[in-house]
């Protein structure tokens, strides 16, 4: 792969049945991504009457059919997890991708993710508490093979989750947080910390734009950092563009522009998505093969 200057990876939809969607995360790997992640919903936006398969298996599955590149969620919440199961599911995941595994974490927003389960919907402070628990008592239960938690939404009573994760002290948390209370919980808990760019801004930001916002960003995660004494240069800073951010993926020359921007103002890891045919994320396949196979 291109050297960008940092670590690049790619987030492939969970939206194929295995028989086709194999060879994409087989190739991710050989194309050179540092890391491959999946969305983590029980449906997503327009796909909820289309295909749509669960992260974990396919997770799973992908380990099984490569060899080093990590692996991820981008991102679990608690919109329908509870960190106990979910513990369990990550040491395990870990252990059959033999120490691959980033567990990718955020609070969830409000949709059929949080709908489904028939619970009443919860308010933004409530939604920002369970997230600071939810964090907090995974953390928990990926160190700690026999772990007991009382929270006010989430509880654990002598947890096992033996034997433990491959990767000590436990699988990496990587943290999405675009304000000052989820950075701190990127900067207490995380080894990374994930954004999408900005959550106020309807249109996509321009490279330059992007740029500046993210850098705005990292300046406030930095300050957070400091303020719980974390030391800044220890928390990697992964970007995931389409969203909001233009992913580049036009021609080689428009992602290295894409790429240096960001690595310029502090991002370490940059994320774009596999190409589809249609929207969201429509790309042309044979430009991605050529951004990335050289």
């Amino acid at each position: 792969m291109n050297d960008f200057g940092l670590r690049v990876g790619v987030l492939i939809l969970p939206d194929h049945r295995w028989s086709a969607a194999a060879h994409n995360w087989a190739r991710a790997e050989q194309l050179g991504f540092a890391h491959a992640w999946t969305y983590d919903h029980l449906t997503w936006q327009g796909h909820r009457d289309l295909p749509w398969f669960g992260a974990i298996p396919t997770l799973t599955a992908a380990a099984m059919a490569t060899h080093t590149i990590a692996l991820g969620t981008l991102v679990a919440s608690p919109n329908f997890r509870h960190p106990v199961p979910f513990a369990k599911e990550l040491i395990t995941l870990d252990d059959v991708s033999g120490g691959r595994l980033i567990a990718g974490i955020g609070a969830g927003t409000a949709g059929w993710d949080s709908a489904m389960l028939g619970a009443p919907p919860w308010g933004r402070r409530e939604r920002t508490e369970r997230f600071e628990e939810f964090v907090a008592l995974t953390d928990l239960l990926l160190r700690d093979p026999c772990a007991s938690y009382t929270g006010n939404y989430y509880s654990a009573n002598e947890a096992r989750t033996y034997p433990g994760c491959i990767q000590q002290p436990r699988v990496p948390l990587a943290i999405a947080a675009s304000q000052r209370r989820g950075m701190t919980l990127a900067a207490r808990h995380g080894d990374c910390w994930v954004t999408t760019g900005s959550r106020t801004r309807p249109d996509r930001l321009d490279p330059a734009e992007g740029s500046l916002e993210i850098r705005r960003q990292i300046d406030a995660l930095e300050d957070v950092c400091e303020s719980v004494g974390r030391d800044p240069a220890t928390l990697r800073r992964l970007v995931v563009t389409g969203p909001t951010l233009d992913s580049g993926l036009r021609s080689v020359d428009s992602f290295a522009e894409v790429a240096g921007g960001y690595s310029a103002v502090g991002v370490t890891d940059l994320v774009v998505h596999w190409p589809r045919s249609t929207e969201p994320y429509r790309a042309d396949l044979d430009t991605f093969e050529q951004i990335f196979a050289s």
